[in-house]
């Protein structure tokens, strides 16, 4: 009898075994997969709302329905935003449930977890020590695709280089400036940004006219100016709202500056400017009010 009984706990040892420690580490990857699917799930509707919610109301006039176009609410670029922000967090979320699983896995089948997770401190730490520079990369790099701190087709100024926004990655930007460089930036290197692509811009246009020259008849010419320019296509599509003659800027040297302020769609203060600047020349002259006069003695001689 004591035999049969031996045996017989012998031949059931097996199937407990099975039905012990393999089920367990199956219900684990079974609740993993299921976790991620959940949480991916969630992810993917937290960004479907970012990309359909608005995120201020609508202004109201002439500047609030340009800049609701020039900003884009529902563009391309905050679609873009929206789907980089929820890879990476599928990423980091894959990568965090899974690794918890393996470890928990690995403890169900007696796999002693004290010295791998001690081997795996020491390199982490010695890797840590020579990568900073990727890590700070990276991590500045989530931060400022989190942020939106500035996009592809931006103007920006990053300190090492003035250009345009070709291509944003966790690690890198590339900019290319205004002769055709291109910079490869370090995004951990950025210690700072200039946007001029966000939300609006301002051109300033100063207009030099003679000490002599009547300062109120110059102003009024200026105002005739900038309200044609205000009312014409397509300049009325690229300002926000009819530019302002400031008033005098400076008196220096026998000059007097005038300046005038507008409020343009980002990137477009340079166009508007330009034009600015020809319209008020062309009827400055044609109002009989001359520029600033070189000395004397600066003046070339006549033949």
């Amino acid at each position: 009898m004591p035999d049969l009984h031996l045996d017989s706990k012998t031949s059931t040892s097996p199937w407990e075994w099975f039905v012990g420690t393999p089920l367990m580490v199956v219900c684990i990857i079974i609740g993993a997969v299921a976790l991620r699917w959940l949480v991916h799930r969630a992810i993917r509707r937290v960004v479907r709302l970012m990309e359909d919610r608005t995120h201020e109301r609508p202004e109201t006039g002439r500047a609030g329905r340009v800049l609701r176009q020039a900003t884009g609410l529902d563009s391309e670029r905050r679609i873009q935003r929206a789907a980089t922000m929820g890879s990476l967090l599928r990423s980091v979320t894959t990568i965090l449930i899974f690794g918890i699983a393996a470890l928990t896995a690995m403890g169900a089948l007696g796999v002693p977890l004290a010295p791998l997770l001690a081997s795996a401190g020491v390199g982490g730490v010695a890797i840590g020590f020579g990568s900073q520079s990727l890590v700070k990369d990276f991590l500045s790099g989530i931060f400022m695709i989190l942020e939106d701190q500035y996009g592809v087709g931006d103007v920006i100024d990053t300190g090492e280089a003035i250009g345009t926004v070709e291509e944003v990655t966790l690690r890198i930007t590339r900019v290319r400036d205004g002769s055709g460089v291109v910079w490869y930036v370090r995004n951990g290197a950025i210690a700072r940004v200039g946007n001029q692509s966000q939300g609006w811009a301002v051109g300033l246009i100063d207009i030099p006219i003679g000490y002599d020259e009547s300062v109120e008849h110059a102003l009024q010419v200026l105002r005739d100016v900038v309200k044609a320019i205000d009312s014409e296509s397509p300049w009325n599509d690229k300002l926000l709202e009819e530019p302002t003659v400031a008033g005098v800027e400076s008196v220096t040297g026998g000059v007097v500056t005038l300046r005038i302020t507008a409020k343009c769609l980002p990137n477009e203060q340079y166009a508007v400017g330009r034009e600015i600047r020809e319209r008020a020349k062309l009827a400055l002259d044609a109002a009989g009010v001359k520029g600033p006069q070189l000395p004397p003695y600066l003046t070339p001689p006549t033949t």
